[in-house]
């Protein structure tokens, strides 16, 4: 018996980070769920998140303090009604998450007691950081990967790539729903068809788009990239998070050095070894990830150096080695120890802020279509997301999204039968060194053109770029057959299309589009919407 070439499920989830797998969670005992994963199923941005997760558990603390804090980071365009439910949801999160195992970190109080060590992060005003050592993305991802791989009801799919969604719009039908999916079948190397009742993205962002970056090679826009070819709306794409604290060695590029160090005491220094953080913000080394990314690149470009050193060499050893014992072992293995020297620092893109835009449920503009995490707009996150938000919108989202698609399930009806796909006018590529070619020059001039600072001449220059690369894409596209690297630039060339076009539309400075055009704040900001 052949293997199959079209699946059926109630719920196709098409990302396999903490997003995909807490939703799945959330439906499989009700429901029967395809899991897409693009690589193995623990690879994706998750598993390399450090810092942790913000909820307020402290007596101390409060949920307002928590909204506060997340409305200044996002200067001035967050939703406040997404920031307060959030926040709110925030102490549940965490408690699912706790009960699936997963292991964050404890400490002993003055009384004896057993108690959850909360660190504290940029742009927090309390300790609120649920983590697991300085590796909580890694605890989140394998915790999850067991609970899911151990569930009948969920059927992973993995080295599997999403290529494009099917709706009822684009086959003639009445309506807009979703009704499935093709998907590049990496092992067969074949493109086959899912249908599905419910289709849920949670792909990620799209930070693959630039030179430099923390993300792991998965994170290429594919979700965000889809749905717009699909109808739906994207907003503030113009806001790409650069982290500001990279590892600068030739021997390991783009290793995350977690905002926590900051947090517990870790200082920002010129290559002389004086402090510069002060110069910029009253919060020095805790100030908002947007102000220190632009504090180190303005920096480096002063004086012509390549990096900047973050120092925690001060703090005891012992104290170091307990609390990121993955970042001791990392850098020690290029030859720096960081309970003795300083680590060599750049800036690196990191986190989309913007994306598809969803409801309170997340639903997108297509019928039976969600978005939760990275590639979705929420409002959250604003003009910039303060530090780990991002993995408490994954599960507290997640959980939105799975009541709402249970609520309906029942009354939606199994997808027609589908087209399958078609590859009989097309051929095996003759020159796969055309899309490295134009993958190298996307991501670079994306990095030069719409980095850390843009002005409306860079961004010009990149858009006239996208659309000669989009036409050499969409030729290759129509001629030969897909493959992961075809998939992924083409869906990088449209998400960096939209990262452009939002970018134009904001003629002011916020957050993190900054420009050298317009460095001033405009009064009442609205969100840049983008209609396909």
């Amino acid at each position: 018996m052949k293997d199959p070439v079209e699946y059926l499920c109630d719920v196709l989830i098409i990302g396999s980070g903490a997003a995909g797998l807490s939703l799945a969670l959330k439906l499989a005992d009700h429901a029967q769920v395809h899991l897409l994963s693009k690589g193995p199923l623990a690879e994706g941005s998750t598993l390399y998140a450090q810092g942790g997760i913000a909820a307020v558990f402290d007596e101390t603390d409060s949920i307002e303090s928590h909204v506060a804090d997340t409305l200044i980071a996002g200067a001035g365009l967050c939703d406040e009604a997404v920031v307060e439910y959030t926040a709110r949801q925030a102490p549940d999160a965490i408690q699912w998450l706790i009960n699936q195992g997963v292991p964050f970190d404890t400490e002993t109080s003055a009384q004896g007691k057993a108690a959850y060590h909360l660190t504290r992060e940029g742009g927090h005003s309390h300790r609120r950081i649920f983590h697991a050592a300085d590796a909580t993305g890694k605890a989140v991802q394998l915790t999850l990967n067991e609970r899911v791989r151990q569930h009948p009801n969920i059927h992973i799919l993995e080295r599997v790539n999403a290529l494009d969604l099917i709706t009822s719009k684009k086959l003639g039908l009445p309506g807009n729903r979703v009704l499935g999916a093709y998907v590049w079948n990496r092992n067969k190397e074949r493109v086959e068809t899912v249908r599905a009742r419910f289709v849920a993205m949670a792909t990620g962002g799209a930070s693959k788009v630039y030179q430099y970056t923390s993300n792991p090679d998965v994170s290429s826009g594919d979700g965000i990239a889809m749905a717009w070819r699909a109808g739906c709306r994207v907003a503030n794409m113009e806001f790409n998070q650069f982290h500001p604290t990279s590892l600068f060695h030739p021997d390991d590029n783009n290793f995350l050095l977690t905002e926590a160090l900051r947090g517990e005491g870790a200082l920002l220094k010129r290559p002389d070894g004086s402090r510069f953080m002060p110069d910029y913000d009253s919060r020095g080394e805790l100030a908002p990830r947007d102000i220190v990314a632009r504090a180190i690149d303005h920096e480096m470009k002063r004086l012509g150096a390549e990096c900047m050193y973050l120092d925690i060499s001060h703090q005891p050893a012992d104290f170091i080695l307990k609390h990121f014992p993955t970042i001791y072992e990392r850098c020690l293995k290029v030859g720096i120890d960081i309970t003795r020297q300083a680590m060599p620092v750049v800036p690196a893109a990191h986190y989309t802020c913007g994306g598809v835009m969803v409801d309170e449920h997340s639903q997108t503009d297509i019928a039976g279509l969600y978005a939760i995490g990275e590639v979705s707009y929420t409002g959250l996150h604003g003009a910039n997301r303060m530090a780990s938000n991002s993995l408490l919108e994954c599960i507290v989202f997640a959980r939105a999204a799975g009541q709402d698609i249970l609520a309906k399930l029942d009354a939606t009806p199994e997808p027609p039968i589908l087209p399958l796909w078609d590859e009989s006018k097309v051929a095996d590529s003759d020159e796969e060194v055309v899309i490295h070619h134009n993958w190298h020059e996307l991501r670079l001039f994306m990095w030069d053109y719409v980095g850390i600072v843009r002005s409306d001449k860079r961004l010009k220059r990149a858009q006239r770029r996208i659309e000669l690369l989009q036409q050499e894409i969409q030729e290759y596209y129509a001629n030969f057959r897909v493959s992961n690297n075809l998939l992924e630039l083409r869906n990088l060339a449209q998400v960096a299309e939209l990262i452009v076009r939002s970018a134009m539309a904001r003629k002011e400075s916020r957050g993190l589009h900054y420009t050298l055009d317009y460095p001033e704040q405009l009064p009442n900001p609205k969100p840049t919407i983008l209609e396909p």
